[in-house]
């Protein structure tokens, strides 16, 4: 059941297959965990909501329909969780906790560079409108379309696109500035 695709080994999860959600689990912890993470500064807070995701899925099992990829009814819920999270707390702008990566290059030179790069780019998704930095996470971490992106967030195409294109175009600047 490895190779099977996510709908149906959300299916067999919702049959009673707990195998298929370890699978499931398996296949998506990493991108999610770090989709939480960067949309939530303090990382005790985004293991929590990490958990509660999840959790929210393990409830949702019975009434999952196939309506869409596994991924973006994922992160459906994952979005829909990290809102309710900001509105009980007033907040309106997500941050990004910075991540030590040093280059690949033994160079000191270059992984300076690559590092001051890094920053510029963290500190610009920091700095990106939350629904930009949200239509990029999505995109990025969740793998998500721009019509996939539409439907996780509950809005249009359009909307998602232009998001997605303006978060794409300040990064990408930010990261070629140095």
């Amino acid at each position: 059941m490895k190779e099977a695709p996510d709908e149906e080994l959300m299916a067999a999860y919702r049959g009673g297959d707990a195998g298929a959600f370890e699978i499931l689990y398996a296949r998506h912890r990493t991108r999610l965990f770090r989709f939480v993470l960067r949309s939530i500064k303090a990382r005790a807070i985004a293991e929590e909501l990490y958990q509660e995701i999840w959790m929210r899925v393990i409830e949702a099992r019975a009434s999952y329909a196939p309506k869409a990829r596994f991924t973006t009814w994922l992160f459906t819920i994952a979005h829909n969780h990290l809102v309710d999270h900001w509105r009980k707390r007033g907040l309106t702008l997500v941050a990004l906790e910075g991540e030590d990566i040093a280059s690949a290059s033994p160079d000191p030179a270059d992984q300076a560079q690559a590092r001051e790069s890094l920053e510029r780019f963290a500190a610009t998704l920091e700095a990106l409108p939350p629904l930009q930095r949200e239509a990029f996470l999505l995109h990025e971490e969740g793998g998500l379309s721009v019509a996939e992106i539409a439907a996780a967030t509950g809005s249009n195409e359009e909307a998602a696109k232009s998001r997605l294109r303006y978060a794409m175009a300040k990064l990408k600047a930010a990261v070629n500035d140095g």
